[in-house]
Order: C-alpha cells, then structure tokens, then sequence
C-alpha cells in the first residue's frame, strides 16, 4: 500500500511509516442509473465526488469482466475484456450514436433498487447495436478513426479471440463452447475461417463494445485519481469453464485429448458444505506456465494494473495449493489438494512488472504454508470482522490479532451485511460481542463493529456502502452456491447525503485514516 517517509527526531536514519488510509466497496452495478444497470456515468463520477467528501481514499469494486449465466462478475467471458452492460447510455446520446427515444424504447427494468438480468441481457445488446450502427457511418471516423485503430492493435492478444467467441456463441444460441460443433471447439482452421467470414459482423461490433467500454473506464478511473481516489479492483483466480479464455488457450490448462478439462476447481467439504463447493472452473497447467515464464499470467495481471490502481487477488490460497475435482463429478468429495506454483509466480511478477500493490485474499481455510506464502511476498491480506466473533474463541480475525500490514473489512460482498449479521447472531455470540465492546443492546453492535474496523492497527479498511447505510440482507450481493437473487442490489441517488458523507469523513479522522 502506499508508504510515506516521516522525519526522525534524531540523526537516525528516517523511516518508512504506511499510511493509514480508508474506503468504500461498491460495485459498479450498484450504481444508480436510469437504464436497469450501474454504469460508468454520472451518478459513477458522482459516487467519486462523494467519496472525496468523506474523507476515503479508496473505491474499491469487484471484477469488470462480462458477465454469463448467473450473472457472477466471477464467471467472466473473458478475463481482458469488459463488461458490455456497464456502457453508460447518455455518453452515447451526447455523443450523437443513439437518441433518448432510442433508450426510451426498450425496458431495462423498474425496480430502481434491483437489476433484472433477463431485461438487461434481451434488451441493451439491441441498443447498443443502434450505436455500433451509428459508428460504422464513415462519416463519423469512429472505427476508421486513429483512437479505435490503435486500440484494436493495443489489445490484439486477446480482443480478436473474445470477440469470435461471443459472435459464434451468439450464433449457436448462447450455449456453452463445450456443446458447439467440435470443428469449431477444437478451433479447427477451416472452421475457424468460415465462422470469421460470416460472422464478420458480430465480431465487428464485439470490437466495438470494448472500445467503449475502455474509453469510458479509462475516463473515469482518470477522473478519480486526479481526485486522490484510488480504485482496488479484483482479480477471480480462475476463468469461467465457458469463456474464450479456455477456447482460444487450451493449452494453458489440464485438458484431455478431446478438449475438455480432466480437472475442474472448488472446495472440500466442511461445515458448511456437506459435499464441498464444485466451482467448475478449469485448473491450470502449472509446469506448462513455469515452463513459459508465467506469460499468460503476466500478461493477465500487467492488464489488471493497467484497469486498477490496487490489485485484490481473489482466492489467493489456490497458488499455494487448490483443491482439483475430476471433470464430470457431481460434487466436490472426490478431489485432493494439489500444489501450486507457490512464490515462482510472484518472484516472477514482481522481477516483470516491478513491486505493484496487491491484496492477497487469503479467507477460507488457511494453512501455515498459505500464511508463509502470503508473509513471503509481503503482501497484506484480508481481515473481516465478521469472523472474528465466535464466542469465546479468539482468531485472527478479531480486531486485537490485526497486524497493520493487513486490510480490514466489516464483511465482502460474499457476507451478510453488518446489520443483518449482528441480528443473526447466536446469543453466546451477541453476549461475547456486547462483552467486547462493553455495550447493553444487541442494537448498539453495528456502530460498535464498524469503530472497531476503523480504529483497528490495520493500516487499510474498507467497508461495503451497505453497512455505512445500515441496510439489512436486502441489500447483500451474493451468497456463495446459489443461483438467482444475486448481483442486484443497487443504492438509491437519494442515499448519498452530505450528512452521511460528513459522518464518514468524522469517523475516518477520528482514527487516523483522513485529514
């Protein structure tokens, strides 16, 4: 995180102290919008200016990639592209690519607290479709012109591929890459020629949606760094099992000779999960990237720290060891744990692409070698109060165990709310906690939870907009192995006050993360 040098008081030499510093996690789909669906509009660069207000300097948010059946921003199409849906509509309207009565025509949804997928997903590809329409006007010089040039050859590693991946999927109905016809699953030449040939169209516009969204991403995140905001965003460790990922580099995977996955990721069984989490993502060949230098990986993360300014890496265990299911199984029993590529992968990293700042996401369970891998590559890793309060039973998520090289957070997107949880709680769990803070209502526990994050030796804390507002589960984003219901939640314009704004910058300041 960021350092800065403060002066000795004697001839010693002077020292390195870290910055205590604070933010906010919202994703950007909970952003306010006319148009079903949080963008990268104005209400985006007005979420910017509220946190400039309050005090925070960090906006953290979860994967930009686009999204597929669930609608996980963890099970992304690909991992360099963006996601299609968070294209602000009005910026195409000022910029003359489509009218309001084109936007006016179709129904991304009423409810402004709630994103409907289904509406989005049937409705905005038509009217971004009116735009590419627009663009391709010669007149325009938007896709002859020397910006979409050069971001095509910029990103031509990996935007040709995904761009005939979702034309061909597209195509096909929408089914997954493992049911298409086997010439072009297997990326035979032939195949793949005649598909680019007819689909030459669709891929065109695929090309375009990502200029888009670059441009006005690019845009934004500008306009919060010359703010003093910056963004943490967050690396999933896997690819989506139907992504273009494993279909244009299958090589980069544990792969039979048909060309499907001998081995799929996921979680052992514990107490919460009888049969274990059986992701399905594909697991990565890791001789084949040792023996490549980690290119891929490289290539992967040196686009991340072009998107961010802070890299979260999700699921950081996995690089110590990740838990390896046969493909086909019908849940998670059968796998075993198997080693990863360990520190190789980020000696690497930083030999390339210098010493980036990282979270290291290391939740779930953890062993001492995930906790040895972690302190070698000096990272900070995460922190959640929510975890730290199993009565009488101390660990190291309980506030007085904090190092400050670590990044505390009330709860993630994958957690109950602050307020939801508290009121959850088992009654030795309220009385341990109401002993703790030396409070005499269980109401009293969210306010006490959310000081004791602020003022925790932790030199970054982070807290999800929800638990500011007081929401309940209304407002949760996900909860892990389910399907439907998730990834909806959306603030209302009316929530950001300036009261609010001033109480988060009162508290921030109090403990030592604003002036």
């Amino acid at each position: 995180m960021k350092k800065t040098v403060s002066k000795a008081s004697s001839s010693k030499k002077a020292s390195k102290a870290p910055v205590r510093t604070a933010g906010v996690l919202l994703p950007v789909f909970s952003l306010p919008s006319p148009y079903g669906i949080g963008s990268f509009g104005r209400e985006a660069y007005r979420f910017v200016d509220f946190l400039v207000s309050a005090g925070q300097s960090y906006w953290q948010i979860l994967p930009l990639g686009p999204t597929g059946y669930g609608d996980s921003p963890y099970q992304s199409f690909s991992t360099f592209a963006g996601n299609p849906y968070y294209i602000d509509i009005d910026t195409l309207i000022v910029k003359g690519l489509i009218t309001k009565a084109d936007a006016k025509r179709y129904d991304f949804g009423r409810n402004a607290s709630e994103i409907d997928y289904e509406k989005i997903y049937n409705n905005r590809f038509k009217l971004l479709k009116k735009a590419y329409k627009s663009a391709c006007d010669p007149k325009r010089r938007i896709i002859t012109g020397p910006a979409y040039r050069s971001f095509v050859k910029k990103n031509s590693d990996w935007l040709g591929d995904y761009a005939l991946f979702m034309a061909i999927k597209d195509s096909l109905g929408g089914v997954s890459y493992t049911l298409w016809p086997d010439d072009i699953r297997l990326r035979k030449p032939a195949a793949l020629a005649r598909y680019r040939k007819e689909l030459s169209g669709e891929v065109g516009f695929y090309f375009f949606l990502q200029f888009l969204f670059y441009e006005q991403w690019t845009a934004l995140k500008s306009y919060a760094n010359k703010k003093g905001i910056k963004i943490i965003g967050d690396i999933p460790i896997y690819v989506s099992p139907d992504g273009a990922d494993i279909w244009a580099h299958p090589e980069l995977f544990r792969m039979d000779a048909k060309g499907f996955p001998t081995e799929v990721a996921g979680c052992p069984p514990d107490f919460f999960a009888k049969t274990g989490q059986l992701w399905g993502n594909p697991i990565y060949d890791w001789a084949y990237h040792k023996r490549t230098g980690y290119a891929w990986w490289m290539k992967r993360l040196s686009s991340c720290f072009a998107l961010y300014d802070v890299v979260r890496i999700d699921h950081f265990r996995g690089f110590d060891e990740y838990w390896a299911i046969p493909y086909g199984a019908g849940n998670a029993i059968g796998g075993k744990w198997k080693k990863g590529p360990g520190y190789a992968l980020f000696d690497t990293m930083k030999k390339t692409l210098g010493d980036r700042p990282v979270i290291a996401e290391d939740l779930g369970f953890i062993t001492d070698s995930v906790r040895e891998l972690v302190k070698r590559t000096g990272y900070p890793n995460m922190k959640i109060i929510e975890f730290g309060f199993e009565a009488f039973k101390p660990n190291e998520h309980i506030p007085f165990n904090y190092a400050p090289n670590s990044v505390v957070y009330t709860g993630t997107h994958d957690n109950d709310t602050l307020l939801a949880w508290c009121e959850g709680l088992s009654d030795k769990d309220k009385k341990y906690a109401m002993d703790y803070f030396r409070v005499s209502s269980v109401d009293e526990l969210p306010a006490e939870f959310l000081r004791a994050a602020l003022s925790s030796a932790a030199n970054t804390c982070i807290i999800p907009l929800q638990d500011y507002l007081g929401l309940g589960n209304e407002a949760r984003i996900n909860r892990p192995s389910t399907i439907g219901g998730n990834w909806v939640w959306r603030y209302l314009p009316s929530d950001l006050t300036a009261d609010l704004a001033k109480d988060i910058k009162a508290l921030s300041r109090l403990y030592g993360r604003s002036v």
